[in-house]
């Protein structure tokens, strides 16, 4: 494609020359490189060859007239407005001068050949013609001047008498006539072709730029709209179709907005609006949703969006900006996020625990520590206090107890840090485990009626052997039925009753005690966690108990459920399989079961968990 009329195209060397004299400030735009060329070739190589053919005209007409001198040493004109542009740069003021000095040549011309009706006259309408490819309404309104200043002042001229008499001979008049019209048209076609080429060149410089534009939008992962303030979906780039799942002419107008979040569509709207408004840039985070072809239910997807009204060429005609947004998908970064919240409370959680921890072994420690501090000293100085044998007898049954204390405080510390290890081992046998709950009744049993509560318990003499560690049994059945009568109110009851499955037996604790809030019921289970606070609790313990119990059925197979009602008791299931290797081996299959929370009716605000 050529850039210049044709006659230049096709000379290389002379369009490499002419190239070098384009200014650099218009070498980085084609199209402006492109308007320099077709500037600059016609008048450089038309005077050039012009000047040329001088010496050939003068061999055959003889001694030139001063008019034929003037026209001929105007042809430098061009030359020099040539080289102006390619010293400044400055396309608009060539153009200036360009129109101005050939005003003036034809001018000059028809004074000496008749005025208005010279031949040259008609020179005067290529002038806003060739002011035309500069592009600019003020060159031609300056050429359109100088066009018609001319033709007043030579009407003007030809008016007052002042012109020269026409020429006589007719046939000499025709002959100036079709000159000046086969110049004026071989000019003008000239000049039509510089237009050409311009128009191409800027058609096809266009094109490339909407290929390139179009190139990226259909190549970048993320998402290119174009919007009206009130939010309705003028353009979508191709990457929509994977992010929304839709197809793009989906997403025109409303659809993209009803696909929006409810909670999140005022975001949307507000952000769109706001940029539209003020003219600057907007970030908001949204849901959209996000239909997957093999997905059963369509899913949300988190998207960024930042957009920015556009400029001043970007208005409709109704005073209101268009928004440019680019969306991309961030769903990954948000659930990062809350896994990192998560985390986050986790640590706090595991920090309070550790600091509740701290708090009640501080406690629990102290307590039986001093009361063995303390009598033993007062054995050591019997002497000096006069302690009689039935003193000397209490003293020695209370350092008993509290060292028995210390130590179940120790091991449940031991068992339940080996359980989390998963360094605790069970050692499976057949065993009946009535026998082993009737055992632990038994246990407990003074110990329930010091404190005033009546313990019962129901034992079906059905009741299957099991296989399963008889030690672990022991220990979950002392964790739940001391914990009963710990929290039990004198005169409370505690009962113990037990029944078979096909595959498993279940064993129920319930009391009459205080009861557990809801707030803290999902948590039981959890170690060193207990309902109420470790500075103005009214029981001992470590909250390990059911930590213990849970840990220990779970290495079982087991389960453990939690009935609870503030003020009116708790009821504790636990549920073993009768073959406790058959069942942990399908539960290491299995995935682990979180934790849920039912509630059985709304009258009386029972909750359970089960574990």
């Amino acid at each position: 494609m050529s850039d210049v009329p044709g006659f230049v195209g096709s000379f290389a060397p002379v369009r490499e020359y002419i190239d070098s004299l384009i200014h650099p400030s218009a070498q980085q735009d084609a199209l402006a490189t492109s308007r320099h060329r077709a500037f600059i070739a016609p008048r450089l190589l038309g005077s050039l060859a012009a000047l040329a053919a001088f010496p050939v005209y003068v061999s055959l007409r003889g001694v030139p007239s001063l008019l034929e001198v003037i026209v001929f040493a105007w042809l430098i004109a061009p030359i020099l407005i040539a080289y102006f542009l390619s010293r400044t740069g400055r396309y608009e003021s060539a153009h200036v001068l360009s129109s101005l000095a050939l005003t003036s040549l034809v001018t000059a011309v028809a004074l000496e050949t008749g005025g208005i009706g010279s031949f040259a006259a008609i020179w005067l309408v290529i002038v806003p013609l060739e002011a035309a490819l500069s592009s600019s309404r003020r060159v031609v309104a300056l050429a359109s001047t100088f066009a018609l200043c001319a033709a007043g002042f030579l009407l003007l001229m030809g008016h007052l008498g002042h012109l020269p008499a026409a020429v006589s001979v007719e046939q000499e008049r025709a002959a100036l006539a079709a000159l000046g019209i086969v110049s004026a048209s071989l000019y003008a076609t000239g000049l039509a072709l510089g237009a050409e080429s311009l128009a191409r060149t800027s058609f096809w410089l266009l094109y490339a730029e909407e290929d390139r534009y179009r190139l990226l939008a259909r190549n970048m992962t993320d998402v290119i709209t174009r919007h009206a303030r009130n939010g309705t979906v003028q353009f979508v780039s191709p990457a929509a179709e994977p992010l929304f799942g839709a197809r793009v002419t989906d997403l025109l107008g409303h659809g993209l907005f009803d696909r929006v979040h409810v909670a999140d569509r005022p975001a949307y709207l507000t952000a769109l609006a706001d940029s539209a408004s003020h003219g600057d840039g907007r970030s908001v985070e949204f849901r959209v949703r996000k239909a997957a072809p093999d997905a059963p239910t369509e899913t949300f997807v988190w998207i960024e969006m930042r957009c920015r009204a556009v400029d001043q060429a970007g208005f409709d005609g109704t005073g209101e900006r268009e928004v440019v947004a680019v969306m991309r998908d961030i769903t990954k970064r948000k659930k990062q996020e809350t896994a990192l919240q998560e985390a986050r409370a986790e640590a706090d959680r595991a920090n309070e625990a550790k600091s509740r921890f701290l708090a009640t072994m501080s406690h629990e420690l102290r307590t039986p520590l001093n009361a063995i501090i303390g009598f033993s000293e007062m054995l050591i100085n019997e002497g000096s206090m006069m302690i009689d044998a039935k003193r000397r007898q209490d003293y020695a049954h209370l350092i008993n107890d509290s060292g028995h204390h210390l130590l179940a405080v120790v091991n449940g510390i031991l068992d339940m840090s080996k359980i989390e290890s998963g360094n605790f081992e069970i050692t499976p046998e057949p065993f009946a485990p009535w026998q082993v709950i009737e055992e632990c009744c038994a246990l407990l049993g003074y110990k329930a009626r010091e404190m005033g509560i009546d313990l019962v318990v129901d034992l079906p003499e059905s009741l299957p052997n099991m296989v399963g560690d008889k030690r672990s049994l022991h220990q979950i059945m002392l964790n739940l039925v001391s914990n009963a009568i710990k929290f039990t109110k004198r005169g409370g009851k505690v009962t113990v009753s037990a029944r078979s499955g096909a595959a498993d037996v279940t064993v129920v604790v319930e009391d009459t005690g205080v009861g557990i809030g809801t707030e803290d019921l999902p948590r039981i289970g959890d170690p060193f966690f207990q309902a109420r606070s470790s500075y103005d609790r009214r029981h001992d313990g470590t909250g390990l108990g059911l930590s213990i119990v849970k840990g220990l059925l779970g290495l079982h197979g087991g389960r453990m459920e939690v009935e609870s009602k503030l003020g009116e008791g708790t009821r504790v299931t636990i549920r073993l399989p009768l073959d406790c290797e058959m069942a942990r081996k399908r539960s290491e299959t299995a995935s682990a079961r979180q934790p849920t929370q039912t509630t059985d009716n709304a009258s009386d605000n029972r909750v359970r968990i089960s574990a």
